[in-house]
């Protein structure tokens, strides 16, 4: 099948599944007129990289964990590694969230500090 096709079944605007290809996520075939010719297969590895996208994941982890991949649910085989790839990159982000919560934390102690220090009636600004 063609991008354009490959785009209509999976909802994968064209330039993305370039981009999948650009990170080795995607290996199309070229035909004798230059276009990209993907096998059947290509709309599951698609859904697939959208799966472990929206996992947080970034391409060069999806390409590592890709191989890995079966169906289209969060279906991985024990291969090599892969727990802990999985695991440094919830660490990762459990670290993450950790930050902006302490962030949120402290910028919620700015306002209620500041909200203290403000007048109860504002004056009017001459503008």
């Amino acid at each position: 099948m063609l991008i354009g096709e490959l785009s209509r079944r999976t909802g994968v605007h064209t330039h993305q599944l370039r981009y999948y290809e650009a990170q080795g996520l995607l290996e199309p075939v070229r035909g004798a007129n230059g276009y990209r010719e993907y096998a059947d297969d290509a709309v599951l590895t698609v859904t697939q990289i959208r799966r472990l996208l929206a996992a947080g994941l970034s391409t060069p982890e999806i390409a590592f964990l890709l191989p890995c991949a079966t169906g289209v649910g969060p279906d991985l085989e024990p291969c090599p590694d892969t727990l802990q790839a999985l695991r440094a990159r919830l660490d990762g982000l459990d670290e993450h969230i950790d930050a902006l919560t302490r962030s949120r934390r402290t910028l919620h102690d700015y306002i209620v500090a500041t909200e203290r220090r403000a007048p109860r009636v504002y004056e009017p600004c001459d503008a």
